[in-house]
């Protein structure tokens, strides 16, 4: 088994839909919608097809504030959503230049053997880039 996406609502599915395909190189996959929900939702996916599905419902309202991993750990429920890179300080610096917002630099993890970094996407989503330096 593994995790095919994770979903993140967002208040603006354009622009967000975009940010995630510039910023990290994702593509769009499918989109839709659900009209009896106030509902468009679009996915953008890595090449292994894995990513996360974007949710604009009419009238949502904003969650609770997770500006980096201590601050999201003290709250139940959604924290972040991770993508393992093959270049984390590239990535990273691309992110940056398309908006990201830097919350934790390429640093070593408290996992061995791997490197993580931390920005926020447009809304404020927490997330984590990881590359493995010693294949497990």
């Amino acid at each position: 088994m593994r995790l095919h996406h994770a979903g993140l609502s967002v208040p603006d599915l354009e622009r967000s839909l975009d940010w995630y395909c510039r910023a990290l190189n994702l593509t769009e996959g499918h989109r839709f919608e659900v009209p009896s929900l106030g509902l468009r939702g679009a996915f953008a996916l890595a090449a292994d097809g894995a990513g996360v599905e974007l949710l604009e419902m009419h009238g949502a309202l904003p969650g609770v504030n997770r500006a980096d991993p201590p601050s999201a750990n003290s709250v139940h429920g959604f924290n972040h959503v991770c993508f393992e890179v093959t270049d984390l300080e590239s990535v990273y610096e691309h992110a940056l230049s398309h908006g990201a917002v830097p919350v934790w630099d390429p640093r070593e993890s408290p996992e061995p053997g791997v490197r993580m970094a931390y920005v926020t996407d447009l809304d404020g989503n927490l997330i984590e880039l990881i590359h493995r330096v010693v294949k497990a």
